[in-house]
């Protein structure tokens, strides 16, 4: 029997995995059902708005693309029900509570909560690094002015209107992924892989000089020091979230079904 994937979201990043699922990218991974918020017309057999239904099947992994309330909604059933969870929406675990109820479920369960690398490269040598100890990371976010449409942002500037960057955070991860919940996971998970999300520093821009996200990681400690950049083009569904969100998300799949992994 194929293995069995549930999503939960039905966004870029869902359509992205049942696109490579077609294409042959995950060979052996059959997408059996998918929870989405709203009832689909027409209806689709694998498709639905109930989450009995969308549990009722023996699912050995579930993948969370549909933002953090999907994660505080469906996390813990996802875990108890036997599947391993992946989330994206990572800034939802800025919640100690939920996530430590997330851990508690997937200990109990015998199963894995898994945050993959997604959007956001290095996260293999910050989690390496942190073992030896980190003195500082800082990770920075510049994205289009369109991509802070609907956050607190476009209360406060004229994002359309912007001729140079404005920083509109900095602080602590917590406090930003927690403010910006559609735009910084990958924030939450760099904190997470490395000294924590009150430590690590966040910087977000909106800058009108580019069509991109662009991301940098800087860390410093006992193996000395890195600094990452990346320029990811956003999808077309949603200027918000990056075009190698979802392929993170396939590649993450990939590897829970091969016996050979690269980069755990």
């Amino acid at each position: 029997m194929n293995f069995q994937l549930g999503l939960i979201g039905l966004g870029a990043i869902g359509r992205q995995v049942i696109a490579a699922a077609w294409d042959g990218k995950l060979p052996g991974v059959e997408v059996a059902a998918i929870l989405v918020r709203k009832p689909r017309v027409p209806a689709e057999a694998d498709v639905t708005h109930e989450p009995d239904r969308f549990f009722a099947r023996r699912l050995d992994a579930v993948v969370e693309g549909a933002g953090h309330q999907a994660v505080r909604d469906h996390g813990e059933r996802a875990l108890k029900s036997g599947a391993d969870l992946l989330i994206t929406s990572v800034g939802a675990l800025t919640d100690d509570a939920l996530r430590e109820r997330l851990v508690a479920a997937a200990r109990a369960a015998k199963r894995r909560l898994i945050l993959p690398s997604a959007g956001i490269g290095s996260l293999d040598i910050l989690a390496g690094a942190a073992v030896g100890g980190l003195d500082s990371v800082e990770i920075v976010v510049r994205k289009q002015p369109e991509a802070w449409l609907g956050t607190e942002a476009e209360g406060k500037i004229d994002l359309m209107n912007l001729k140079a960057p404005v920083t509109i955070y900095d602080g602590p991860v917590r406090d930003g992924a927690r403010r910006f919940p559609q735009n910084v996971n990958i924030s939450a998970a760099t904190a997470l892989a490395g000294i924590g999300l009150d430590r690590t520093r966040l910087v977000i821009v909106a800058d009108p000089t580019i069509r991109t996200h662009v991301v940098e990681v800087h860390a410093r400690g006992a193996f000395g020091k890195y600094d990452f950049v990346e320029d990811v083009i956003p999808t077309d569904e949603n200027p918000k979230t990056g075009k190698l969100v979802g392929m993170a998300v396939v590649k993450a799949i990939r590897q829970l079904t091969q016996p050979m992994v690269v980069g755990l």
